[in-house]
């Protein structure tokens, strides 16, 4: 699977070998959760929602492979990120660790039209649109606002504030509605993410109410990863998320956020839904953050090794590989190319990141206002006038 292309269809090429059809007395499974591919690499045909929607994503062992390599990758440049935090070169990084397969699954079944609303975890759904990986690290370096152009990529900038960008979202569908581009297979749709602890945000829950009531084209993508920083679930909701999709009066799906297969299956159909002027719905992805909420935030402190090692038995990245070995779609020297090229582009990120020229102070003026303003003008004057002050002193 090609970066940047996220045409995947959900029907095209061979399926791999027979396999079970989900329902809600599989032995062993949830009920509530949307899943295709279990934590040991089994294949499941088809699962189903909550509302009988059935799910299902095949693909050529080409696809399937280039899933595995986009898993692989993102989580390599992630890891590069986190130690060169820890090594001083950035002020900060929220690490995905564990999230890469609600990220690449969502992120690969966006179509070229459709618009994204991150939050500062995107890193997967960020290089799935085809966005150079070094961009959000100018941003935590302190050395720009972020490189990426919203429009050319169709991905918003990084959101800090926590929900504000599903208001964003909400009203960039509404204008895609208003403006006529929905209603077909070429029609536009919008996702928003946000994680658990933004569902008790006042701006989300607005968000809801204003893409329910004017037929937003708008999915909201909420990668439940158990914690609000340090706050468990059980602190933030007393039913399931997804469920309160239906208080707002529109769908709602929870889907294991630690497989890539059903991510995507359950992404893709609430975005053609959404294009084809259904509305908005909310995918519940139900995954763990693996490590910290940011490089500032130290887990052990409200969590236990027992829980990390829990989740750890349901990784994404090594139930793809167990599929693909059952399969027998790959073999080592598949993954030892794959583990190479994620080396390699870490090296080279670390190496640009490096050298990154710092800007000068006064800059943080040139891009406020389009055509600038007489206010701003003296502002930048008194702030040059400022840093001249300390020239040939001793500071």
């Amino acid at each position: 699977m090609a970066k940047g292309d996220p045409g995947v269809t959900t029907t095209r090429g061979r399926r791999a070998a027979p396999r079970a059809k989900r329902t809600a007395a599989t032995a062993g499974g949830d009920p509530e959760l949307v899943q295709l591919l279990t934590p040991a690499g089994e294949r499941i045909e088809s699962a189903f929602g909550p509302d009988g929607t059935e799910y299902r994503a095949d693909f050529t062992d080409e696809e399937y492979r280039g899933l595995y390599r986009d898993l692989v990758l993102v989580r390599k440049l992630d890891a590069e990120a986190t130690a060169l935090q820890r090594q001083g070169e950035l002020g900060l990084w929220a690490s995905l660790l564990g999230q890469e397969a609600a990220q690449v699954g969502s992120g690969r079944a966006l179509r070229r039209q459709d618009m994204a609303f991150p939050t500062y975890r995107e890193h997967g759904v960020l290089y799935c649109r085809g966005i150079d990986p070094i961009m959000p690290l100018g941003l935590f370096r302190g050395v720009d606002q972020g490189g990426w152009d919203p429009n050319e990529f169709k991905f918003n900038m990084y959101t800090i504030v926590i929900g504000a960008q599903t208001l964003h979202a909400t009203g960039y569908a509404m204008g895609v509605h208003m403006d006529g581009k929905t209603g077909g297979d070429d029609g536009e749709a919008v996702i928003a993410y946000f994680g658990d602890g933004a569902t008790s945000q006042g701006d989300v829950n607005e968000a809801f109410v204003w893409a329910s009531v004017f037929n937003a084209p708008l999915v909201f993508f909420c990668q439940n990863n158990q914690y609000a920083i340090s706050e468990p679930l059980e602190r933030q909701t007393r039913v399931p998320l997804y469920q309160r999709a239906r208080g707002f009066g529109f769908p709602g799906v929870r889907v294991d956020g630690n497989d890539v297969l059903a991510s995507y299956a359950v992404t893709r159909h609430a975005l053609d839904n959404a294009r084809h002027g259904q509305g908005p719905s909310l995918i519940e992805a139900y995954t763990y953050r693996m490590g910290a909420h940011t490089t500032s935030d130290d887990p052990t402190r409200y969590r236990i090794a027992s829980e990390v090692e829990a989740w750890q038995a349901k990784d994404p990245i090594a139930r793809m590989k167990a599929f693909l070995e059952k399969q027998k779609m790959a073999d080592e020297s598949f993954f030892a190319e794959v583990d190479e090229q994620a080396r390699a582009e870490s090296v080279h990120l670390r190496e640009r990141v490096l050298a990154m020229p710092d800007p000068e102070p006064v800059t943080m003026f040139d891009h406020v206002y389009p055509h600038g303003s007489p206010e701003l003008d003296e502002q930048r004057a008194q702030f040059s006038r400022y840093l001249e002050s300390f020239e040939g002193s001793a500071h």
